[in-house]
């Protein structure tokens, strides 16, 4: 049996983190900080980092001035993701939410249509509908649970939409700008927004918590926020972003496992079908692109 490769390695590692961070978030809502409180000290920190971190590698945080609509499209779907998801782990189970996170690369690519950044194949459109019906299942079944909140679903599937949104906003500010660079900006720009919405709540908010979940808000900031980062970029360089990203298909079941057993969340075959559907309709709708790549 050969030994796993480095990319592999550091595949493995995001998608663990990504996977984890939703039962540590979770912990973290039900026991100690209240949802904006939380976003705020999160992205607080890791937009320092990054800020840190590019300014030691590159000296700068500059943008050209054609370059702000974009980035600043980045930072409000990067605003309305944390807010999405840490309202919707508040309000439904984390194994739910990890499920709808598998909508992702549909909604990228719905997104991609319409900013003009691509132009998807019949099969795409096919695999969208499949992917679909699998988030309607996760619904349906999420809804029979007692913290099954509708509106938490919702929320979920805005979650995996404002990621998508993200992803496609940055993708060609990478073509200019380093991941760094582009996560030193974004980070504290949604921080800035966040923290005057979360002021009211931060202002009532009760900041001495037990170290334990201090020690968990740490690992979510510098685990599944700096160091994935880190990893996923440096992956999608050595790999290319559509092989990499095929790895990612993964994430959404393992974080719903992750959850059913860390938290013993309830988890119904009507979400397990559901979840395959999202899936299948994912590598429908990647099966043709992988094979013109190999062309």
């Amino acid at each position: 049996m050969r030994r796993p490769t480095t990319v592999e390695l550091m595949l493995l590692t995001t998608i663990l983190l990504w996977a984890l961070n939703l039962s540590v978030t979770k912990v973290i809502l039900t026991h100690g900080l209240h949802p904006l409180s939380y976003a705020i000290a999160r992205f607080g920190l890791a937009g320092a980092i990054f800020a840190g971190i590019t300014l030691l590698l590159e000296r700068t945080l500059a943008v050209e001035r054609r370059h702000l609509p974009l980035l600043a499209l980045a930072i409000a779907a990067l605003v309305a993701n944390q807010l999405s998801f840490v309202f919707a782990l508040d309000l439904t189970t984390a194994s739910t939410v990890g499920l709808l996170l598998g909508a992702i690369p549909t909604f990228a690519g719905l997104f991609g249509v319409s900013l003009g950044l691509g132009h998807p194949s019949a099969r795409f459109w096919l695999g969208a509908a499949v992917s679909g019906v699998g988030v309607s299942l996760v619904a349906i079944g999420a809804s029979g649970e007692v913290s099954g909140s509708p509106v938490g679903v919702l929320l979920g599937l805005s979650t995996a939409a404002t990621w998508a949104l993200y992803s496609v906003a940055a993708a060609p500010l990478m073509r200019t700008y380093s991941p760094y660079r582009i996560s030193a900006l974004a980070l504290p720009g949604a921080w800035l927004l966040i923290a005057i919405v979360g002021l009211p709540a931060s202002r009532v908010q009760d900041w001495t918590l037990e170290p334990a979940i201090w020690a968990l808000v740490l690992f979510a900031t510098l685990g599944p926020l700096v160091l994935t980062n880190v990893l996923w970029f440096r992956s999608i360089h050595r790999i290319g972003p559509a092989r990499a990203a095929l790895a990612v298909n993964m994430q959404p079941f393992v974080a719903a496992l992750l959850a059913v057993l860390l938290l013993a969340e309830p988890l119904s075959w009507l979400q397990v079908l559901g979840g395959a559907l999202i899936a299948a309709g994912i590598l429908l709708a990647r099966r043709r692109a992988s094979a013109a790549q190999a062309t």
